[in-house]
């Protein structure tokens, strides 16, 4: 059986890896081997915190919906149903948009809700 070498595509393969694990702290960025076990662990955190961050945004944005609409005397659950009733299509993140810059403008959202849930 002939003898393979793997100079280059074993340096390509590595140094790919030591690239990828830039900036990390100590051997993490250093050695081959505790540097592929970052990058790998590094990897699965980025995929499922890509998920994560989408979560993360919508339960911002009801918190500060629910509090705006509290000042308002109504509950999130409230505003949201009579919303619905009334057609309004306002998604949750354009809702906290305007409870946070222009809170005038989502009073005037809550009162058309309102006018329509009743």
């Amino acid at each position: 059986m002939t003898r393979v070498k793997r100079g280059n595509v074993a340096r390509k393969r590595r140094k790919k890896i030591l690239k990828l694990a830039k900036g990390f702290r100590g051997s993490h960025s250093r050695l081959f081997r505790t540097a592929n076990q970052q990058v790998m662990k590094a990897l699965r955190n980025a995929y499922r915190d890509r998920r994560k961050r989408k979560r993360d945004f919508r339960r911002l944005w009801i918190t500060r919906i629910n509090a705006a609409a509290r000042q308002h005397g109504m509950s999130y659950s409230q505003l949201m149903g009579q919303m619905k009733k009334a057609n309004i299509q306002l998604n949750r993140k354009m809702l906290a948009q305007l409870a946070v810059l222009d809170p005038a403008s989502f009073g005037k959202v809550v009162e058309l809700a309102d006018q329509a849930g009743k």
